[in-house]
């Protein structure tokens, strides 16, 4: 039950309507439903009194409560409607409504359509100005309604020309990466040109299937979301989702779109509780999260399944040095590095009066052009195999997921560089040895790292005994760490060769 204490918006805020305690916002009109698949079709209007309006002249319909409470569950009573009609009023909330409903199933968007009253704010003012020709009025109005599927053509058509202007210069960029570290540093950020550009690769994985996830370490005033907050503000707000902190539960129970999106949490201890970070492995693992529960409904408790898509990929900062260990092999760790050096270098980027403030909008614009249909986000890398056979010794079972978003990192290089790069005869972008060969150095010691975190120490020292006939290393060398860094930049020469051929009918071997 709603509540109406007032006709006019208060100045300050609106106090026009109240829910009865205890009440669950729903769809005003669910007892005309078996009239409503009758008819095959249904006008959604805003509000209760546009639905008398259309009742009293015999045309179905049902209100929504509020442009905000749109609610994808609702999408089941229209299930058999074969047309779905939205009134949008010409104001802001007619917009916002108009972009949840937008934002829904598929199943429903395919049969929507959008209705604009010329000369009316909604279908009760239509009905004052003419009430005997209201019904003519209004077929005409549904005449000029337009689908869906082909109003958000020809805006997602309108929206790649103009990013793809914005940004046509950066996307042919051979080196896109090397320039983003360089416009980060003109614009004041104290930091390593490698983990700059693989922070943005990590983001760009977001367009893949399988996404790269980060936790950025350091200790204390080391900059770490300083860091991240201005990699952050090169990608449009809809690549990132970020919260400072979370509820245990929060991932199951947020309307926020995470599909192809980055979690960001500032500080690791944000994710509340050992069941947050269960979700968070659930989602960086199985790409969604099914979580079943119980709900009181009228007819008593029921179960109740909510389902999340992904993929979704996870940023966090930390000062710790690992994280839970089952998600700490999910994560490439990204260590903001704390030397004099670097502290020398914020303190000279403090000094100055005046930093270059960087031009974010090319950064945005590429960014929303890869995402777009004109845009391809398959990749074939026809040295994948050759890749696996000469990386390092699968010593670490965490290597598979290592080697995994090492392949991520290439495609997601490939996609960054599309406007330079071949297509197969399926589509598919063909990866070149360039973008394999921006990739080593920026993970190498990662993956060495990651092998000395899972590896046994006894193990490690037994194989570099092996692997050195003279007796096992010194202890305080990082030989081995080295030794696999060197194997991984070496890779293209030693195994694939200066000027190595792929074709696809070799089976991934050099031609």
């Amino acid at each position: 039950m709603r509540i109406r204490l007032a006709l006019e918006k208060h100045p300050d805020r609106d106090v026009r309507f109240r829910w009865r305690k205890g009440s669950r916002p729903a769809l005003y009109g669910l007892w005309r439903l078996s009239w409503i698949k009758d008819a095959g079709y249904v006008v959604l209007v805003e509000g209760e009194s546009d639905c008398h309006t259309l009742w009293h002249h015999g045309i179905e319909a049902l209100g929504i409560p509020g442009t905000a409470t749109w609610k994808e569950e609702w999408t089941s009573h229209l299930d058999g409607v074969e047309k779905i009609y939205a009134v949008v009023e010409p104001d802001e909330g007619g917009t916002a409504l108009w972009e949840r409903l937008a934002a829904s199933s598929i199943l429903l968007r395919e049969r929507l359509h959008r209705v604009e009253l010329q000369g009316a704010k909604d279908v009760s003012e239509l009905h004052l100005q003419d009430p005997d020709r209201f019904k003519e009025n209004l077929q005409a109005a549904f005449k000029g309604s337009r689908r869906w599927v082909e109003e958000a053509r020809a805006e997602a058509e309108a929206r790649d020309r103009k990013a793809w202007q914005a940004c046509e210069e950066l996307a042919r960029e051979e080196r896109i990466l090397h320039r983003f570290a360089k416009t980060l540093e003109r614009s004041g950020v104290a930091s390593e040109s490698r983990v700059l550009k693989l922070f943005y690769l990590a983001l760009t994985s977001r367009l893949l299937d399988k996404l790269v996830s980060i936790a950025v370490k350091g200790p204390s005033s080391s900059g770490k979301s300083y860091l991240t907050e201005r990699v952050l503000s090169f990608f449009p707000d809809i690549a990132y989702h970020a919260l400072t902190a979370m509820s245990e539960r929060t991932l199951v129970y947020s309307e926020e779109p995470i599909k192809h999106r980055f979690l960001v949490i500032y500080e690791a201890e944000g994710m509340s509780g050992d069941f947050a970070t269960y979700l968070i492995r659930s989602f960086l693992s199985e790409g969604r999260v099914c979580y079943e529960t119980v709900e009181k409904t009228r007819d008593g408790v029921k179960p109740r399944l909510i389902e999340r898509e992904g993929p979704t990929g996870l940023i966090v900062t930390t000062t710790a040095v690992k994280l839970h260990p089952e998600n700490e092999t999910r994560l490439l760790s990204l260590t903001v590095t704390d030397t004099r050096e670097q502290t020398r270098g914020v303190f000279s980027m403090l000094a100055e009066e005046e930093k270059g403030e960087a031009d974010q909008k090319p950064w945005h614009a590429l960014q929303r052009w890869l995402e777009s249909p004109s845009a391809t986000r398959s990749v074939t890398i026809p040295y994948a195999k050759a890749l696996a056979a000469g990386m390092v010794p699968p010593l670490a079972v965490r290597l598979r997921r290592d080697f995994g978003a090492l392949l991520s990192l290439i495609r997601a290089h490939a996609i960054l560089h599309q406007a330079t790069r071949e297509r197969d005869d399926r589509g598919r972008l063909v990866a070149t040895l360039d973008d394999y060969s921006s990739v080593p150095e920026l993970v190498s010691d990662l993956v060495s790292e990651g092998i000395e975190a899972t590896v046994p120490k006894s193990v490690r020292e037994a194989v570099h005994a092996l692997a050195r006939p003279g007796g096992p290393p010194d202890d305080r060398s990082a030989g081995g760490k080295r030794a696999r860094a060197r194997s991984l930049r070496r890779l293209p020469q030693d195994t694939l060769g200066q000027g190595s051929r792929f074709t696809e009918g070799s089976g991934g071997q050099p031609s």
